[in-house]
């Protein structure tokens, strides 16, 4: 990619020192920019809205907050437990705290890390794709798709060990439409918990408050590909079976 870069800009220079532009033929195998191609995206679905907003929603059963200003962000999932007390969970930049009842309680460091892997990992699906520009998001042109007849880009996105939490390791794959910059389907490959893939496909769609969110069906491969980026053609083959479908419901965002 940075080959290539170099080799678009040298031409670039070329043609300003002629006087003529790059024929149209060289502009269309020009691979496409990636981090233009994530800023698209962003913008389409809340751009600078997604700096400073307040969100929240339900998703299988519990409740979800969400609020941003800036850098700083405070996540909450409240619930019933099975003894009828209600938790609270506050994940922010500061870290994480359990509340039941009304009282905080002592977490062990094994038990706060994954309340608060938990609460980030429905909070990061539910916005993207505000998070592709995270510092520790490394993102990769990934070539082009059709998918039902519609025109994609292919993003891959992979995390820096820095920054990336406890599932750095893992692999994305987002489709980008070409035209509209939506963001209708998106797979990954996980590491953790015994590891798998799953492919995402958007459906309900719709813009509150100024962000875009959307329901998924959500998908495996029925034999043991981990490789995301042939996940478009599964899904278009037959080769991806229906896990569930992932609501989120009674969205408001202020």
């Amino acid at each position: 990619m940075k080959i290539r870069a170099i080799a678009f800009l040298a031409l670039l220079f070329l043609s300003a020192c002629t006087g003529s532009a790059p024929s149209e033929e060289t502009a269309e195998t020009t691979p496409p920019n990636a981090q233009q191609i994530a800023d698209a995206a962003i913008e389409k679905h809340g751009g600078e809205r997604y700096k400073n907003f307040k969100a929240e929603f339900d998703f299988r059963g519990r409740h979800y907050t969400a609020a941003r200003n800036g850098w700083k962000f405070t996540y909450e999932r409240i619930f019933t437990d099975t003894t009828g007390s209600q938790v609270r969970d506050v994940l922010s930049h500061e870290g994480l705290y359990r509340e039941v009842d009304g009282q905080r309680v002592q977490l062990s460091e094994k038990d706060s890390a994954a309340y608060a892997n938990s609460v980030n990992s429905v909070l990061y699906f539910a916005l993207l794709p505000a998070f592709l520009n995270d510092k520790a998001v490394v993102k990769e042109y990934a070539g082009e798709a059709t998918i039902k007849g519609q025109p994609y880009h292919k993003l891959r996105v992979t995390f820096r060990q820095e920054g990336g939490g406890k599932d750095f390791e893992d692999e994305y794959m987002y489709w980008i439409h070409r035209d509209s910059a939506t963001m209708d389907y998106l797979a990954y490959n996980y590491l953790v918990d015994g590891g798998g893939a799953r492919f995402r496909e958007a459906y309900n769609t719709r813009t509150i408050g100024g962000l875009r969110f959307a329901d998924y069906h959500n998908y495996k491969p029925k034999t043991d590909n981990r490789n995301v980026a042939a996940f478009d053609s599964l899904f278009e083959n037959g080769g991806l079976e229906l896990l569930s479908n992932i609501e989120t419901e009674n969205i408001r965002v202020e």
